[in-house]
């Protein structure tokens, strides 16, 4: 059925990622709601991370117990540097938003999937044959959902659908009061190729040592270590190590359960079934889903550039899925195992 049907077969990693980035989004839109409240972004990591290991740890065993690969010092030092990346990621993005604005930090993620496929070719994790229809359709597929990206962030155009509680909106409760765009543009640049090396030393990983929960249980426990040690150089003041509000404890028990737990389980499997680049073209993704949450739920105004960038992304998704099942399709014709999407042929 995966030969004739590859659409099938590629169904699930697409829903899957697509409940990933919706995560993402709410979790974004929540800590900049608590950010702005004054909590600190340190603090949201640390909270998150280690209430996501308390609860992944003991499932993620439970999960494995019959079948668990060995656990090797070669692999935990790979899972220890996988965590540094998401660590220094995920405060590089939080500070990013602090000193910039949100309409930076989404721009930044336009640079995700780019900085993937570079790395990808290096490390020979994309199969690129520009004679085939494949590599074409993810190629171009990649250049038209960056492009439908940059316009939706930077074309706004005129309001199509307009809100009486604009003034209320999510855009303009929540924009940092200071701005420091050079810093925060620099700080997400960062984050956004730590995303990316990420992907990149996930797919090597889970190609030495293919148990998801367990690399995830490991992940979560040394990004708490990790964020644990910044926090305290960072964070001088004891104060600030308290959450006090309801919605700041709300923000750290969803990110725990759903945007670390959930996602990162979801993201890894992913990348084990499609391979790192497909998986990071769904971050610009967080964009469109963002337009749609600020729309239905914080009476944001929608503007003809969303609209048009929209369609433009959605269109260079096609594409690019399209690519990814007719490579499927043509890798299961011409062997005889299951389809496994390209991983480091060399180790990392």
């Amino acid at each position: 059925m995966a030969t004739r049907w590859p659409w099938i077969e590629s169904s699930l990693p697409v829903l899957g990622m697509v409940s990933a980035v919706v995560a993402l989004a709410v979790n974004q839109i929540i800590s900049k709601m608590v950010m702005s409240k004054g909590t600190s972004f340190y603090i949201l990591s640390v909270y998150s991370n280690g209430l996501a290991t308390l609860i992944v740890f003991p499932t993620a065993f439970l999960f494995h117990r019959s079948k668990r690969p060995p656990l090797s010092f070669p692999v935990l030092w790979r899972i220890f540097l996988l965590a540094s990346f998401g660590c220094f990621a995920e405060i590089g993005s939080y500070a990013g938003i602090n000193y910039s604005s949100p309409t930076l930090s989404t721009a930044m993620l336009i640079l995700v999937p780019a900085f993937t496929y570079i790395l990808a070719i290096i490390f020979r994790m994309e199969q690129v044959d520009f004679r085939s229809l494949s590599t074409i359709a993810k190629s171009l597929g990649t250049i038209v959902s960056i492009s439908g990206a940059f316009i939706v962030t930077f074309y706004k155009g005129p309001a199509i659908l307009n809100s009486p509680l604009t003034n209320g909106s999510f855009s303009q409760l929540y924009l940092p009061v200071t701005q420091n765009w050079i810093l925060g543009g620099f700080l997400l640049a960062c984050a956004s190729f730590m995303t990316a090396s990420w992907c990149i030393l996930q797919a090597a990983i889970l190609k030495i040592y293919p148990a998801e929960m367990i690399i995830v249980a490991f992940y979560c426990l040394f990004v708490t270590i990790q964020s644990s040690l910044i926090t305290l150089i960072a964070e001088r003041d004891l104060a600030a190590l308290r959450i006090e509000t309801t919605i700041g404890l709300f923000a750290v028990f969803y990110a725990a359960i759903i945007n670390i737990a959930y996602r990162l389980y979801v993201t890894a499997w992913c990348i084990w079934k499609t391979g790192p680049f497909f998986v990071s073209l769904f971050k610009p993704l967080t964009i469109v889903i963002a337009i749609v949450i600020g729309v239905i739920f914080m009476k944001d105004v929608l503007y003809l550039g969303s609209l048009v960038g929209a369609v433009v992304l959605i269109f260079g998704f096609y594409a690019v899925i399209w690519g990814k099942a007719k490579e499927r399709e043509l890798t299961v014709g011409n062997e005889s195992s299951g389809y496994r999407a390209p991983l480091l042929q060399d180790e990392v």
